[in-house]
C-alpha cells in the first residue's frame, strides 16, 4: 500500500497538471469506484461536472481534490489508492487502461486525469471540508472522513513534543505506536522499520519505557527517511505504484532494513531479522536493535 512518499509525489503530480482547470465530464465504470460515495456513481459523476480544481491536498496517505462546484461550498474529492489504486494524467486518445475505472476530462481538452485500479480496492467519494483545527497548514479545510488522522511529520501543524509526549504516556510497542494514525499519520510498515533502523531501537521496545528524547529521535529519523524517499520518487516493489506519468520510485534501493531479510546490516555486519508483528513483517538488526527482554508474569 502507498506510503506517505509516494502519495505526496502523487499530490505534486496533480498540482502540477491539474490543480486550476475545470472539469467537463467524470465517466465512471461500476459502481465499485464509487461505494465510499454514498449516492451513487451517477450522483457523483454530475456533482463533478463544471467543478473547478482548487488544490491537491494530503494527510498521512490520505488524498483528496478541493473542487469549487459552480454554485456550493468547495468540496473534497477523496481518492483511496488502496492497494493498487492509480492517478494518471494522459492523453484523452490513449488506450484505456485494463483496470480503469474513472475518467475526468477538463473543458481546456488538455490531459484526462484517469483512476486505474487492478485489486479495486480504491475508489472516489465527494466529501465536505471541515476547518482544520490542528493548524493552519490546510487552507481549505479538511475532508470529513480524514478528521480523526493525526497530522503527519511533514506538516506545518505537526507538534512534535504534543506527538512525544503521548507516546510516552502509553505502555505499548514502539512500532504500534508509530503505525497508529491517530497518533501520527503517514508513517507505513517500510518507513517505521527504517526510522527504528536509524534510531537504533527495536519496535517491540514500549514506550513507556523509552525517554522523551529517544522518542523524539525516532520521530526525527522517520520524517528524514520519508523525506529521503520522497526525493527518490518514493518506493515502488513492482509496477502496482507509480506517479502520475507513469514512472516508479526507486528508494527500495536505499532501504536498510524492510525487505532486507539475511543481508548483513551495514552498520554492523549483522543479517538482518525478520519477525511476525501486527499481521505484518518488522525488519531489524538484532545487533544495533537488541530486541527487548520478555516480561516476567
Amino acid at each position: 500500500m502507498p506510503e506517505l512518499p509516494e502519495v505526496e509525489v502523487v499530490r505534486r503530480g496533480l498540482e502540477t497538471h491539474v490543480v486550476g482547470r475545470h472539469i467537463r465530464a467524470a465517466r465512471l465504470t461500476g459502481a465499485r469506484v464509487a461505494r465510499r460515495h454514498v449516492a451513487g456513481p451517477a450522483d457523483l459523476a454530475a456533482r463533478l461536472a463544471d467543478a473547478q480544481v482548487l488544490a491537491a491536498d494530503r494527510r498521512g496517505k490520505y488524498l483528496w481534490l478541493v473542487l469549487q462546484p459552480p454554485a456550493d461550498d468547495p468540496q473534497a474529492l477523496v481518492v483511496h489508492l488502496g492497494m493498487s489504486g492509480q492517478l494518471l494524467v494522459e492523453d484523452a486518445g490513449a488506450p484505456p487502461e485494463k483496470h480503469l475505472h474513472a475518467t475526468l476530462d477538463f473543458h481546456d481538452d488538455g490531459p484526462q486525469l484517469r483512476f486505474v485500479d487492478q485489486r479495486t480496492f480504491g475508489g472516489l467519494a465527494l466529501t465536505p471540508l471541515q476547518p482544520d483545527r490542528s493548524g493552519d497548514g490546510h487552507g481549505h479545510g479538511i475532508p470529513e472522513p480524514v478528521l480523526h488522522i493525526a497530522p503527519d511529520p511533514l506538516e506545518e501543524s505537526f507538534d512534535r513534543a504534543a506527538v512525544v509526549r503521548r507516546m510516552k504516556g502509553k505502555d505499548v510497542a514502539l512500532k504500534r505506536v508509530l503505525l497508529d494514525q491517530g497518533v501520527v499519520s503517514g508513517i507505513g510498515n517500510i518507513y517505521a522499520d527504517e526510522a527504528l533502523w536509524r534510531a537504533q531501537v527495536h519496535g517491540r521496545r514500549l514506550t513507556s519505557g523509552l525517554t522523551k528524547p529517544a522518542l523524539g529521535r525516532v520521530l526525527d529519523h522517520a520524517a528524514d527517511v520519508m523525506r529521503d524517499a520522497l526525493g527518490q520518487g518514493g518506493t515502488s516493489f513492482d509496477a502496482l505504484y507509480v506517479n502520475v506519468n507513469g514512472a516508479s520510485g526507486y528508494f527500495d534501493r536505499s532501504l536498510e532494513a524492510y525487505g532486507q531479510t539475511g543481508r548483513p546490516c551495514r552498520r554492523c555486519g549483522a543479517a538482518i531479522r525478520r519477525e511476525e508483528f501486527m499481521n505484518r513483517s518488522s525488519h531489524f538488526c538484532p545487533r544495533c536493535q537488541p530486541a527487548p527482554r520478555a516480561r516476567r508474569g
